[in-house]
């Protein structure tokens, strides 16, 4: 299993995660179904730095009937998906 660092995100009109970006490397962008079956299939894991410069993976929730990427919550903005420059 590989482990895919993530430095952006796409995000749509209402602020969800679309798509996981690192343009540093080939499989970027990968859209937001691919990683959903990427990870809930055990082929990759994608992380983002976290702020004491350690991986805070990115996980599948499902919430409203669909299937979204997100980080564990914590005191920390840095890790988040949502607050990553855009891609």
């Amino acid at each position: 299993m590989a482990e895919r660092q993530v430095l952006r995100t796409g995000k749509d009109a209402d602020g969800d995660i679309t798509k996981l970006c690192n343009s540093a490397e080939y499989w970027s962008p990968r859209m937001k179904a691919d990683a959903i079956s990427d990870i809930e299939m055990g082929l990759h894991k994608y992380w983002v730095r976290n702020r004491i410069g350690g991986k805070t993976y990115i996980h599948v929730v499902s919430y409203g009937g669909r299937k979204h990427l997100r980080t564990d919550p914590n005191d920390s903005t840095c890790d988040n998906l949502d607050d990553l420059p855009d891609c």
